[in-house]
């Protein structure tokens, strides 16, 4: 549509390219993961590649518009997966999920046409909006288009308060759906900020950047503390799961203050990136295992478990290793993520850092806690019979956990790899 300067434009810089490998690789392993097809296989793995195509889509775009598109479509996939797919209550958890989230997206819809109607020239060219930058300072119009896309963005990713629609989903989600909503779909909102608010309106939000981190704290320990007291499997790591991408938007918020060093925010920008990957390895290993206990046992209730670690080691050793990479561990991507996070903010707002710091302590007595209650103590009695992770669940899950351990002691190719693109300016790509 060229009269409205909108066009198929595509391409990569660093943070895109990670990304997109990372989500590429859990779609593969979410695809091939066993599941119930409740008789519509055809139809489950047509939803699986349509949400696929759409989340690669918005990742590789380089159009404001078309990124937008691919955002809603997003939520038509992962609607169905989890109503048609899921178990329980799934129909009131998919359109609970719908719903908060289609709000958000239309708040970031307002926000990209103030944004494109203040530019001189009307383009959605996400590159020349980059080197514009059409609403510089600080006034109504620049603060209320930031509010927008941070608010969808942050309804998304998601933040506290914007984050009760995360837990039921996941739950009520089949596991394979599960690992692609918190590996993939969820990034979709901090990769929005980076690659919108934060490239595009910079002196905005720069200004605002200390509120965001506020927020993005807030996410951190609200979601560690809050994980601790579930009994649910399942709602207990998807908790962590606002925990984590807590991180994220700290990292983000610290790299785009207009206080401290170029060296730290560039540190605290790469931070965040890795986290989105690393995250997106360990928390869908994590979703995948979990869906493993549901298709053997019909439950997530930590009460129904003991002493697994004597029939199902495979599986324990999986658990365990995801999930100190989950708190950190050092030689786990958990920890070369973090690190730099805590690093960046640390030399922007030392106090936040160092408050955010206690979240890392919770996550660890959260894991530790569900692993010793899960694997061991006595076997319960009605886990005689349970089955370890057969080869096509050890294969996939070897792939993501492989990487895990790569990134975190030769995290050098990836971060490589980010640095590529660290300053988002200019993005290479085609047009057409």
């Amino acid at each position: 549509m060229p009269a409205l300067g909108v066009a198929w434009r595509v391409g990569v810089d660093g943070m895109a390219l990670a990304i997109s490998l990372m989500s590429g690789l859990l779609f593969l392993c979410a695809l091939a993961w066993p599941a119930d097809y409740k008789g519509r296989a055809r139809q489950y793995y047509a939803w699986f590649l349509f949400l696929q195509g759409v989340s690669l889509g918005l990742f590789l775009t380089l159009d404001l518009l078309v990124f937008y598109v691919f955002f809603d479509l997003s939520l038509v996939g992962m609607y169905f997966l989890i109503g048609r797919w899921g178990h329980g209550d799934a129909e009131y958890a998919a359109l609970k999920f719908f719903i908060y989230t289609l709000a958000g997206s239309l708040a970031i819809l307002l926000a990209i046409l103030g944004l494109v109607l203040a530019n001189d020239t009307l383009t959605f060219d996400m590159r020349e909006l980059i080197a514009a930058q059409p609403l510089q300072g600080v006034d109504v119009r620049s603060s209320l288009v930031l509010l927008g896309f941070l608010v969808g963005f942050a309804i998304k990713t998601p933040l506290v308060p914007f984050h009760t629609w995360l837990p039921l989903a996941h739950v009520e989600a089949p596991g394979p759906a599960s690992a692609i909503l918190a590996g993939v779909l969820l990034k979709m909102g901090t990769y929005g900020i980076v690659r919108i608010p934060f490239s595009m309106m910079r002196e905005t939000f720069a200004a605002y950047a200390l509120p965001l981190a506020i927020v993005a704290l807030m996410s951190i320990l609200w979601g560690a503390i809050v994980a601790l007291g579930q009994t649910n499997l399942k709602r207990r790591i998807a908790y962590t799961s606002v925990n984590h991408m807590g991180y994220t938007v700290l990292g983000i918020a610290a790299a785009g203050a207009a206080i401290g060093g170029d060296a730290a925010r560039t540190l605290a920008l790469n931070g965040a990136i890795t986290e989105m990957v690393a995250h997106g390895l360990i928390t869908g290993a994590l979703f995948l295992m979990a869906g493993s206990f549901w298709q053997r046992t019909g439950t997530y209730e930590l009460s129904a478990y003991g002493g697994l670690a004597r029939v199902a080691p495979k599986l324990m050793i999986g658990f365990f290793l995801a999930a100190f990479a989950s708190f950190g561990l050092p030689a786990l991507a958990g920890f070369v993520a973090e690190f730099q996070i805590f690093a960046g903010t640390f030399a922007i707002y030392p106090w936040l850092a160092a408050i955010g710091l206690i979240g890392i302590l919770i996550t660890a007595a959260l894991f530790l806690s569900m692993l010793q209650k899960i694997f061991f103590g006595d076997l319960v009695d009605q886990r005689q019979g349970f089955a370890d992770l057969n080869r096509t669940e050890v294969g996939f899950l070897a792939l993501l956990l492989v990487l895990v351990v790569l990134i975190g002691i030769y995290p050098g190719w990836l971060l490589t790899m980010i640095e590529t693109g660290s300053a988002f300016l200019p993005l290479q790509g085609t047009e057409g």
